[in-house]
């Protein structure tokens, strides 16, 4: 099973010509699978690629129902959190579907409450709804042991996830993890700038990813995503884990994985940092290493589990 499986992600992906560095948090197997040479071999999972995702919600009594799409599968699956006002229709989340319909995986990707196709009011979202709709499509909807992959705030989301739910997160995968971001840079932020904000009641943070070229973010969602924070503490995750991230991020700096990683508990980290990538890390490059980092832990919790 294991060298078909190799033989399908050979076959999805055909170029490898990446430009990265990994550092490796304690020994382990790390990224020798990844980096092995992949065999030649006739593709087998062709009749997965057939299946077809439609969009369904799930009902949540007081809680806004969730949008989600959801391929049925093996074990481990693959759960997508988006990021900051993401939708589950994004280059990664889209490309890691048709990667797990290539290995017959099970996946869900999802709305956050207020986002997408999701119920609810965006300006009433805080980090702790998202954490909730996170832990929501763990519970009622993922079966059996799961890989989270965490974009961005989804990264700061997924290790909450790991934490509240370490019976069924397996491991974890952050591209451009921001863990405590928005709260991390609004303290940046000089002091006259902070009082204003404290004010109106409104930051308006650049973004070159935004149309409008600023996002308009409630100061008491900053306020309330203090709660949240992660990093002025040791994190009490130990599954494996495994952070990526842009070197040209002008977001959220890449030594912010490299703080996440000195921080969980776990012995079993890798942070791969690609020289030339941005925050989103959407590139064919980007994605090519992504789903090998998948492909990597799917393998190393099978032979576990076996």
């Amino acid at each position: 099973m294991a060298v078909a499986r190799t033989a399908a992600v050979a076959a999805w992906v055909p170029c490898r010509s990446w430009g990265w560095a990994a550092v490796a948090f304690g020994p382990h197997r790390g990224l020798n699978t990844l980096l092995a040479p992949m065999p030649r071999r006739a593709p087998r999972w062709l009749p997965a690629c057939r299946q077809k995702t439609s969009l369904s919600f799930l009902n949540r009594p007081d809680l806004p129902k969730l949008a989600y799409k959801r391929l049925k599968g093996k074990s481990p699956g693959i759960i997508f959190i988006p990021g900051y006002i993401s939708n589950m229709n994004g280059t990664k989340a889209l490309a890691i579907e048709e990667f797990c319909k290539s290995l017959g995986h099970a996946y869900i990707r999802f709305d956050y409450s207020g986002v997408g196709s999701s119920d609810g009011n965006l300006e009433e979202s805080t980090v702790g709804k998202w954490r909730k709709d996170v832990l929501s499509i763990i519970d009622d909807l993922a079966e059996g042991p799961q890989i989270l992959v965490g974009s961005s705030l989804g990264g700061w989301l997924m290790l909450h996830a790991a934490i509240a739910r370490p019976e069924k997160v397996m491991a974890l995968i952050g591209v451009a993890a921001a863990a405590d971001g928005l709260v991390t840079r609004f303290n940046q932020l000089p002091v006259e700038v902070k009082k204003e904000v404290e004010t109106k009641g409104v930051w308006s943070m650049p973004s070159k990813y935004h149309e409008e070229g600023v996002y308009h973010i409630q100061y008491s969602f900053i306020k309330e995503a203090e709660h949240h924070c992660l990093l002025h503490s040791p994190i009490p995750v130990s599954c494996p884990v495994r952070l990526l991230h842009g070197m040209k991020d002008d977001v959220v700096p890449w030594h912010t994985s490299m703080q996440v990683a000195d921080r969980v508990l776990s012995t079993d980290v890798d942070v791969i940092l690609r020289k030339h990538s941005d925050h989103r890390m959407k590139e064919k490059a980007d994605i090519q290493l992504l789903v090998y980092t998948i492909d990597d832990l799917i393998d190393k919790l099978s032979t576990i589990v076996n």
